[in-house]
């Protein structure tokens, strides 16, 4: 069995040329929420989850997005809300969120 129930890893990545990345829209600060939210959360969730930085996860057009292991699950969101109702429905209930999933 895994360390971790779930890994999350969010682009942050900052393009020096100043095309479209997930830094533009906050990443950095939506992580940092995430990680907030999920250790307020604590037993609430099952199991161990860890919120990492990632570089650039090469899906710029998509951005901001993150990453959910082990099920490959890709998102995109625009606030906080769509970072809550991913922390609630997939770290907290194991359930997709089908509409921020690209």
């Amino acid at each position: 069995m895994s360390y971790y129930r779930y890994h999350v890893f969010f682009c942050t990545n900052l393009r020096a040329d100043g095309s479209q990345c997930c830094q533009q829209y906050g990443a950095q600060e939506a992580r940092d929420h995430v990680k907030q939210r999920v250790k307020a959360l604590g037993a609430a969730i099952p199991g161990k989850v860890r919120i990492n930085n990632a570089g650039c996860l090469d899906r710029c057009g998509e951005g901001p997005v993150l990453v959910i292991y082990p099920e490959e699950t890709w998102y995109t969101y625009v606030d906080h809300t769509d970072l809550d109702e991913i922390i609630n429905e997939h770290l907290c209930n194991g359930r997709i969120v089908e509409r921020l999933r690209i």
